[in-house]
């Protein structure tokens, strides 16, 4: 299988992770302190930077609002953003964002950076804030001269339902953001929508790499059939597919998602979550996280990776 140019990733979208609920911070506490730590979170995130590229990670996915910590909710309570109400970014967040590009940049990694997430999309104001924390957040990157970042506008847009944001006019947002600029650079951008789903035409013609979820499909043959209905849409132009969340793994076996997603020549993405029977070092999404690889879900992606890496 041809692998060159491909962007192997991880969905780790809590390393900047905070809870502005006092009600609900408990929940994150380290089983060692007792308490939560934003500051350690992420100063242990950039720690594993380095072992992530070693074995082969070329790219990971973070995000402004994060993800669920619990992996799967059915409520958030909490809220993790940092995009404030009208739009403003939060300089606490963008300090220990700041951190984790320029380890990026430093080991030569892309960063598909995410703006918003569903949980907390009741924080924002309204529509007109969701833009202004795009044109911030897009703004921010820009004038801080990374050049490895990719823009996700949200993740999994079809449970979105602010005008901007929602699946029937989020690719207004993709076309917006194209439109930032700064000394005539600007971010290449797409946007997510949930497992099994094809995003739609009008999303496919505006971004500039198509993202693919592929959490519910249960037969690796079917990502082959995901990939394959987005390049016969008739908005596709050659342009690169991208999974960045797929929670099947199966890595021992001679078929499983990462596997067939390759074949396609679509990059793949890891989304490791932890069940609530699962130790503490399982799943790079829960909070708190155990970012080593320690695990034995883990180390089976990475080992895969790593004979990937060593075969190119």
């Amino acid at each position: 299988m041809k692998i060159q140019g491909l962007l192997p990733n991880a969905r780790l979208v809590n390393g900047i992770f905070d809870d502005k609920t006092d009600s609900t911070r408990y929940k994150w506490a380290y089983p060692d302190t007792k308490v939560w730590d934003a500051n350690r979170n992420t100063r242990e995130f950039v720690e594993n930077m380095p072992v992530w590229k070693e074995k082969g990670l070329l790219a990971f996915t973070i995000n402004l609002q994060g993800g669920s910590p619990e992996g799967y909710s059915e409520t958030q309570p909490w809220h993790n953003s940092a995009i404030l109400s009208d739009g403003s970014l939060d300089e606490e967040y963008m300090k220990r964002l700041k951190l984790i590009l320029d380890k990026a940049d430093e080991l030569e990694m892309v960063v598909i950076l995410g703006l918003f997430y569903v949980g907390q999309e009741k924080f924002l104001d309204n529509a007109e804030a969701a833009r202004n924390g795009i044109k911030n957040a897009v703004e921010w990157v820009l004038k801080s001269g990374y050049k490895n970042v990719l823009l996700e506008v949200n993740n999994e847009c079809d449970f979105f339902k602010l005008d901007g944001l929602s699946p029937e006019t989020v690719h207004k947002s993709i076309e917006y953001a194209k439109t930032i600029t700064h000394h005539g650079r600007r971010l290449l951008v797409s946007t997510s929508y949930a497992g099994k789903i094809v995003p739609s035409d009008k999303v496919i013609a505006a971004s500039d790499f198509v993202l693919l979820h592929g959490n519910g499909v249960w037969k690796p043959e079917r990502i082959t059939l995901q990939v394959d209905s987005v390049r016969k849409s008739p908005a596709y132009t050659p342009k690169p597919v991208v999974y960045n969340e797929d929670d099947h793994f199966k890595f021992d076996k001679e078929v499983n998602n990462f596997i067939k997603a390759t074949e396609a020549y679509a990059s793949w993405g890891y989304f490791d979550f932890r069940k609530k029977d699962e130790p503490y070092e399982q799943g790079f999404q829960c909070i708190p996280a155990d970012w080593g690889i320690n695990s034995e879900r883990k180390k089976g992606f990475f080992q895969l990776l790593t004979e990937w890496k060593n075969a190119e």
